[in-house]
């Protein structure tokens, strides 16, 4: 599947903003939107792509780096092939370009497996989030 990043946007320090991820393609049509967990990844300039949050396929089972805890929340529509990236109390280091990816193991699963950036192989273009101190 190819996901497509968007929502993206300038706020100050505190501000919020929500981020949408929706499918763009199906490149193997035995599958569906909901037999994919999906991660959201972002790169800050001049810093390497880190993962930020996970969900899996049902949205039952989620991930959260410890540097965005407690201020984001990540969530899926599978009738709406979206999936959901809420961010609150924003601080100027959460600034960057956020991607959405789908896991490279296409598994309808209730546990999620955190597996490292290199691993994941569809990238669609990202949404820029700039947060202004």
């Amino acid at each position: 599947v190819q996901l497509q990043a968007s929502g993206g946007g300038s706020v100050q320090a505190g501000g919020s903003l929500r981020l949408s991820c929706a499918a763009s393609g199906f490149t193997d049509s035995r599958f569906a939107f909901d037999d994919y967990a999906v991660a959201w990844f972002r790169q800050a300039p001049g810093k390497e792509r880190e993962g930020v949050s996970s969900i899996n396929s049902n949205g039952g089972t989620t991930y959260y780096a410890d540097s965005v805890l407690g201020r984001f929340t990540i969530s899926r529509d599978n009738d709406k092939n979206t999936v959901y990236l809420q961010m609150t109390s924003l601080k100027s280091e959460d600034t960057g370009v956020y991607y959405c990816a789908p896991d490279p193991i296409v598994e309808r699963a209730t546990t999620l497996i955190i597996r490292p950036q290199p691993d994941f192989t569809s990238w669609g273009q990202g949404t820029l989030v700039t947060v202004s101190s």
